[in-house]
């Protein structure tokens, strides 16, 4: 039987536990650990990592944004990936054989991940890319939304083959605004309709496949003047018209993007109450331990659903299988062209 997980998913200091973060881990309101850049040597170490994270917590939700291209926090060990929009540059072309490659990058993804002990990516991005934004740009999969669509179900149905969950992001559509919500806070100003025929196509279509979401820090005005993630409008929609049954994920409330609900535990009460499940308060060691105190008795079974559960491969065992080795050089070669 599935037990509540506590809603704070927090980053670490450096590539082992501190005393500290021992401590922390077990507080019963932290359900989950996001790795960065900072915590990673290479994929033998990312495990080692996680394991001693599983000593203190089994049930801890351990995460990763590992995308491709540009967001691949993890690199040394594992399979260097083209980003999205590499992945889905040919669909104009050869739709079939992109969609196939979609599906493979999303398995070994998959697979790369569980053997390091991890339970999610945060990935696949559905932003619609229109040409506007530079933090999306090529992390999209493509400009069109029924291209993006059926790239990122492909994607996503490799993700599911490997026992791996798929993490939508950022809804409803970070594509549409210039400004980076990581330094401040997007507003985007088209009209609903607008969204409703453009970003919102592969949240809508894909919904039913998705195991988790992740709402943008953008404002959008036709709708509601408050963010996404803080929005119960926007999250009301999700649940309600889009029929969306997995976890949400606020975006990092560290960002400069959430810094409008408030201080951060004001930030945490104000996304887990518009209907997050989860929220991640990141490169802040005092705001995650604000956060912390302020969500005694906050639970969700919604993200304890989302742990891996399979046998886990073995980092070893992979270049054993002939699929691996297939797509594994194939990507490789794919992400080193420029």
């Amino acid at each position: 039987m599935t037990q509540p997980l506590g809603p704070v998913m927090l980053d670490l200091e450096g590539t082992a536990l501190t005393r500290a973060e021992r401590k922390l881990l077990a507080r019963p309101e932290v359900g989950g650990v996001i790795l960065f850049a900072r915590n990673i040597v290479d994929a033998g170490q990312v495990s080692e990592l996680c394991a001693s994270i599983r000593r203190i917590r089994p049930d801890l939700l351990l995460g990763i944004d590992q995308e491709g291209g540009r967001v691949q926090r993890l690199k040394d060990g594992v399979t260097r990936l083209p980003s999205m929009g590499k992945l889905g540059s040919a669909y104009g072309e050869a739709p079939q054989d992109c969609l196939q490659l979609c599906h493979d990058a999303g398995w070994l993804l998959g697979m790369e991940m569980a053997a390091c002990g991890l339970d999610l990516t945060f990935a696949p991005v559905l932003d619609v890319d229109v040409g506007q934004s530079k933090v999306i740009g090529d992390r999209s999969f493509a400009s069109d939304p029924q291209a993006v669509t059926a790239l990122a179900g492909a994607f996503i149905d490799g993700l599911h083959e490997a026992g791996m969950v798929a993490v939508g992001k950022h809804f409803p559509g970070h594509g549409g605004v210039m400004a980076d919500s990581h330094h401040e806070l997007p507003v985007d100003e088209r009209p609903l309709q607008t969204l409703r025929a453009h970003d919102l196509v592969p949240f809508a279509q894909l919904a039913s496949r998705l195991d988790g979401i992740m709402p943008a820090h953008v404002i959008y005005k036709a709708f509601d003047e408050r963010p996404a993630g803080f929005s119960p409008s926007w999250l009301g929609m999700l649940r309600e018209e889009l029929g969306f049954k997995g976890a949400i994920f606020s975006d990092d409330l560290s960002m400069a993007g959430a810094h409008v609900a408030g201080g951060p535990d004001a930030r945490a009460q104000a996304a887990l109450n518009a209907g997050c499940d989860m929220v991640l308060v990141c490169n802040d060691r005092e705001a995650a331990l604000a956060v912390v105190e302020s969500c005694q008795g906050r639970a969700s079974k919604r993200q304890a659903k989302l742990r891996y559960g399979r046998a886990r491969p073995g980092l070893d065992t992979l270049p054993a299988l002939s699929r691996w080795r297939r797509i594994h050089a194939r990507l490789e070669a794919l992400a080193g062209t420029v």
